[in-house]
């Protein structure tokens, strides 16, 4: 069964805008990315997120490992949950992966890791997927809670590049049967898409096929215009990219920041009408900024929002 069908439009995808207690609701636990040079930018994260917000680190070619550790560390202890990247086709072997995971450990109390294929052309050693990196066993020998992997609701060419959906379909079984032998939870981090339609079609076809590893769906926070384009032509996004290029047509709107209001209010509808909706959680690129990200979520998610200082302060 095809899990991404974006010509088909069902009845479920049409949904109503959210009410500000449903878009609480969808927003609560949401995660964030950042890397070593963003994270550095921002003075401490209690200041701008709420208490425990899980925070990935991508791992970008050439950094080292040790930047990487040091921002988790920070992280860290400013008392987050701090899940790193670790992209298959950038480490050698093994040997390499053992020391990353024990760095992480002994040094930045890392207990959670987002595996994935990684964006570069050649691989660096002996792993190429995210799969290798889950079969070697060693995430479960170190007693890792959490487990994410890709998910990629409108394709990936750089896995099917004949633009058919196969792989990616038969990757997500292969990851169901190993979320069903592991100890730790997982989940599908998924790329990010504009368009509420085309994610809950591909969520729903999920289940449809057996895979019910919760989703964590991937959202572009507030940013230029210009730079969602750049970001999302240089990602692979599919067809919700239409969503930008319309919107880039209308002058009155051209030079006005993107903000993910709409496509968040239809989901969290969506899930407001479905309680069983397999999507769990919101995690955001911030790519117009973390401050800036993060200052949307404390505007539109209500208590969800709230940073750590600021609830404090009002205990």
């Amino acid at each position: 069964m095809a899990l991404l069908n974006f010509r088909k439009k069902t009845a479920d995808t049409a949904t109503a805008s959210a009410n500000p207690a449903q878009m609480e609701a969808f927003l609560q636990g949401y995660s964030i990315e950042v890397m070593p040079r963003t994270a550095s930018k921002v003075e401490d994260f209690r200041e701008i997120l709420p208490a425990g917000t899980r925070v990935y680190i991508a791992h970008i070619e050439g950094t080292p490992i040790e930047e990487m550790v040091e921002t988790a560390a920070r992280i860290n202890a400013e008392g987050f949950d701090v899940m790193p990247h670790f992209p298959a086709r950038i480490i050698h072997d093994e040997a390499m992966l053992a020391n990353w995971i024990a760095m992480y450990q002994g040094e930045a109390n890392v207990k959670q890791a987002l595996l994935l294929a990684g964006g570069v052309d050649k691989t660096h050693g002996a792993f190429h997927s995210s799969m290798q990196l889950l079969e070697s066993g060693l995430f479960d020998k170190a007693g890792f809670t959490r487990l994410h992997v890709a998910g990629h609701p409108e394709g990936n060419k750089d896995i099917d590049k004949d633009g058919s959906h196969k792989n990616v379909e038969e990757a997500l079984q292969w990851k169901q049967k190993f979320s069903e032998r592991t100890d730790a939870r997982m989940a599908l981090a998924t790329q990010f898409a504009f368009e509420a339609g085309p994610i809950i079609e591909w969520a729903n076809g999920l289940k449809a096929a057996g895979v019910d590893i919760p989703v964590h769906i991937g959202i572009a926070g507030p940013a230029k215009l210009q730079t969602l384009i750049k970001f999302a032509i240089a990602c692979g996004v599919g067809p919700s990219l239409k969503v930008l290029q319309k919107r880039a047509m209308d002058v009155t709107k051209l030079l006005l920041p993107y903000e993910p209001t709409e496509v968040l209010a239809e989901l969290a509808a969506h899930k407001a009408a479905n309680p069983d909706f397999n999507i769990e959680q919101v995690h955001f690129f911030p790519l117009g900024g973390i401050k800036t990200n993060a200052t949307w979520a404390t505007d539109n998610g209500g208590a969800s929002g709230v940073p750590a200082n600021a609830l404090a302060n009002q205990a």
